[in-house]
């Protein structure tokens, strides 16, 4: 009977050791920060919006191919994007509109909010750029 106990005792010795290196390991790595593009203005009017979704290596492998590390399109406002950037610092997000006769300046507005804390913001007549250090 106690080599029975002793079989068990080691075994749940073993359990509770490979649990807590588990969560070591699960702790080791932290989550990649989110990044969330919000995009306003005066109208709701469509903009051409331009911005990062992942974080590349550098700014050769960037300009070599932007269409891996971004996303492009015509979104009508107010817009919101979210993104998981292994390096916040490469947030960018620019939005544009022509300028048409008779109209009145939409005044585009962006943001960028880093884990749930605004990060930078710009606002500009028909277009606007807010961009973290990594530009």
């Amino acid at each position: 009977m106690r080599k029975a106990t002793s079989i068990v005792g080691a075994a749940l010795v073993l359990a509770a050791g490979s649990i807590a290196v588990s969560q070591v390991t699960a702790d080791a790595q932290p989550p990649a920060p989110n990044v969330k593009y919000v995009v306003t203005a005066d109208a709701p009017l469509s903009f051409d919006i331009n911005y990062v979704t992942s974080s590349p290596a550098d700014l050769k492998a960037f300009n070599a191919n932007a269409s891996a590390y971004s996303t492009r399109g015509s979104f009508v406002v107010p817009w919101e994007a979210t993104a998981t950037l292994d390096d916040p610092q490469w947030a960018y997000i620019s939005v544009a509109r022509a300028g048409h006769a008779m109209e009145a300046p939409p005044n585009a507005h962006c943001e960028i909010w880093v884990d749930g804390q605004l990060a930078v913001q710009n606002t500009g007549p028909t277009t606007a750029f807010c961009q973290l250090s990594r530009w």
